[in-house]
Order: C-alpha cells, then structure tokens, then sequence
C-alpha cells in the first residue's frame, strides 16, 4: 500500500489526464530561438570563454555553480530561479556581476549564453533542456534525468535534433575510482556476475502534516509548479522535500537509485532491464509523504538479476561487520571489509565480491581465485563538470550524454511503475513500450498542466 496516497488514487488520477505532444511556447517565439541558433557557431574556440546561464539554484544548483566557477573558461553570465531569494544568492555566490532571471525562456532569448545548467526540481527538467536545445544551448541537466520515461526520449530527441552537447548530473563516472571499479567488473576478473544489489537507508525521517499556506514572499508558486497539477503552497511540497511527492519526482528510487543503477549498467555493459517487480509503502512514517519509505525492487537483466532496496526509520547498514568476512590478509597487507554502508552497490561474482561507492571501493575474494582489492575515493563532481566544457569545446559526446542517463533513469521509472501497479512488468527496450500491460504502458508518461506541454 502507498498509505494515505493508494495506488488506486495514483492510477485513477494519471489515467484520467490525456497525453499529447506539441510545443509550450508560442510558436513565434520558438521560431525567433531556432533562427538564433542558426546563427550561432557550433563549436567553441579553445582559447574563448564558455559563457553559461543557470536555472535552477536551490541545492544542488549553487553546488553545481561553485563548481563551474571553479573553471577558468567559464564566464556565468546569468542565473535563474523562480525564487527571488535563491537568484540573488546564486549572483552573488556567482561573483560575475550575472543578470537575474525568474522565467527560464527570458534567460534563453539571449544569444550570448554558449551552455545552460539545469538543476531544478526534476518535474522541470524535460521542458528547460528542450528549450535549451532548440535555442542553440548545450546543457547540463541534473539527474533523474526525467519525470517520464517519455519526456526523458524527447529530451534524448531533442539534443540530437539540434545537435547539442549534453551531459546529465550522473557525476558518479566522473571518479577514477568508480571507473577503476567498473573495469574490474566488465574485464571479467570477478568471474560470472549473477546477482547485483544496491541500496539506500536511513535516507530520512518523518516530515508531518504542515497545512497549505501562502506561498513565501519572492517565490513565483504557479511558475514552480509549471506542468505539475495545481496543488496550494505547502512548504514539503517545495525545495528539499519535494521528492516524497509523485507530482514532481518518483521518490528516492529515482533520486538516487539513477546513480546507483547507472553504475549497474555501465559495469555491466546492458541499456535497460527487461523486467521489473516491485513491493513496498508507507510502513515507517504516518506523515503527508506519498513516496515509501521502504521499498524492494527486483530487476531481471540478461543473465543477471538487480535488486534496489530502500529502508527508512532504521539505520542498521546492509553491509554491517556481521555480513561480511573478518579483515582479509594478503601478502603481509590487510584489508578491512567496507562495513557500515547506508547506500553502494555491490557485484557479486563467481570470483569475488565488488562493494563500490563514493568513499571507495573494495574486492572480497572467494577463496583463493583472485587477489583482495581496495580502492578510496576520488573526485567525481568537478571532473563531470569538466569533461562537459571540455565536450562543448570538442562536439564530442559527454561521459553521461543524454542517452545514457535516459537509459539509467528509465530502470527506476519502471520500478516505480511495477510499484504503482503491485505486478510485475515486461519492458521493451528498443520499442520502449510495457509488453502486454496497456495500464503500466500509460504510466510511461504524464500529461502536464495548461499551457505546458512538451
């Protein structure tokens, strides 16, 4: 069950709405950012200055900017956000003098910005990248890279279309690390890798029941809620906590299960999962969430099985000192188990056993098949933002290019989807479509309010 938000209420209220296809601005105004981007080369100099706008400036949108800003190429020449506060504390931070926006399509108007980062609330990524696109920008999106599994192909469309650079916040691949340990995995070295598992816990607490008020001064509401539903101001239904609410995210699932599936995928050399199945709800927290707070994914992938698992309201890591083997010693070195692990992903093979995340990385052997491994942690953000400029530079294609993360962030959508339905669903992923379930077919997609559309 989903608690006081039920499947039922979630299937009837998405069925209800009709889905389409066609263009949010005005035609016109549209044509005027096409004939702009005609006119505007598509490659940088190495010797010129990368100038970029930013939409977007809550958390992640101000760390995404300080990292940028951190690179001598990058002039920020504007900022955009809907709230006044977040603008003006973004220009600032900025230290460029950056015009302010609160309407993303003004900041798009202008000819002079090379690049645009996107770090909005994830109902607001497919129209801005879209737009950016069309206007000649090259873009930077954060992760999930989509609400739908459809927004997500139009926006895959849409940079091909126009020929954009693109990159998405799966800034994972950015690490030595995580790239040292994605070899390790697709050289074979683990030996026949059946099982895949990943995790969150303890990702967060109860939130209660605050009562819909006005919007607070300097926040634009109706224009952060854009092609979302129209729902009152609530504060959990905006900024940090607007992921436990289905109009705008798909949960923690989507959150960080994109990145920790999108290393599954990449080690594993596969583009999407071939089934999905889903348990889970509301067991934890009575509270205005919509998103559980415990949840099981399970994932069947040519020749392997994936799992994701999601506990809240519990701290106990999945990889406590209990579940593991004691200290290994090899060759007068001795390797500690990583225990305690509240999120990660782990490979297991015939060989070896692989726990990787952020921190670092070690290889568990089986017997004497192969050697203990470990790795720390390594720098990912700041690499990912400049493989970017260096690709806007180059035309070259980004670590995380737009389809990669459309394929990383499908695998989550459809867990959700074998969630919101309690069964378990066949997917095609050449044709994209559900196999034989016309129900979680439509789920594939929302339709957006008035006059948002794609």
């Amino acid at each position: 069950m989903l608690g006081r938000f039920t499947r039922r209420s979630f299937l009837r209220k998405a069925s209800s709405l009709a889905a389409g296809i066609g263009v949010a601005m005005a035609a016109e105004h549209m044509e005027r950012l096409v004939a702009q981007a005609a006119d505007q080369p598509q490659k940088v100099p190495p010797s010129d200055k990368i100038v970029v706008g930013f939409i977007g400036l809550g958390g992640m949108g101000n760390a995404n900017l300080s990292d940028f800003k951190l690179c001598p190429e990058v002039h920020i020449a504007a900022v955009c956000d809907v709230d006044e506060g977040h603008r003006r504390a973004a220009a600032q931070n900025a230290g460029s003098n950056p015009d302010m926006y609160s309407d993303y399509r003004k900041l798009l108007e202008r000819p002079d910005i090379d690049a645009v980062v996107i770090s909005t609330p994830d109902h607001w990524h497919a129209l801005p990248t879209i737009h950016a696109c069309q206007a000649g920008k090259d873009v930077y999106v954060e992760k999930p890279l989509s609400l739908t599994i459809k927004q997500g192909r139009a926006m895959v469309e849409a940079a091909r279309r126009y020929d954009r650079v693109t990159q998405v916040g799966t800034q994972q691949r950015g690490g030595a690390h995580f790239q040292r340990a994605v070899e390790i995995v697709s050289s074979g070295q683990l030996g026949q890798i059946s099982l895949c598992r990943t995790w969150n816990i303890g990702h967060g607490g109860p939130v209660g029941f605050p009562p819909d008020s006005d919007p607070p001064p300097g926040l634009d509401w109706d224009l952060w809620l854009g092609p979302a539903p129209y729902h009152p101001y609530n504060p959990l239904r905006c900024f940090g906590s607007f992921r436990l609410f289905w109009d705008y995210a798909g949960g923690t699932l989507t959150d960080w299960g994109t990145h920790l599936l999108d290393i599954v995928h990449w080690a594993m050399g596969v583009q999407a999962p071939h089934a999905a199945a889903a348990s889970g709800g509301n067991y934890v927290f009575n509270d205005a969430r919509e998103t559980p707070d415990t949840l099981g994914v399970i994932y069947d992938y040519p020749g392997f099985t994936a799992m994701y698992s999601l506990h809240e309201g519990n701290g106990y890591p999945l990889w406590a000192p209990a579940n593991l083997k004691p200290p290994i010693v090899q060759d007068g070195t001795t390797y500690l188990p990583m225990a305690g692990k509240g999120y990660g992903m782990a490979f297991f093979g015939t060989n070896g056993t692989l726990i990787l995340d952020r921190e670092g990385f070690i290889v568990v052997p089986e017997g004497d098949s192969m050697k203990a491994i470990e790795s720390g942690g390594s720098d990912q953000h700041l690499s990912h933002v400049k493989d970017f400029l260096r690709c806007v530079k180059t035309r070259e294609r980004c670590r995380s290019d737009i389809e990669i993360a459309h394929r990383s962030t499908t695998a989550p959508h459809l867990g959700n989807i074998a969630f919101w339905t309690g069964r378990k669903i066949h997917w095609d992923w050449e044709k994209e479509q559900v196999i034989g379930d016309p129900e979680a077919d439509r789920l594939t997609d929302r339709p957006m309010r008035a006059p948002w559309h794609l």
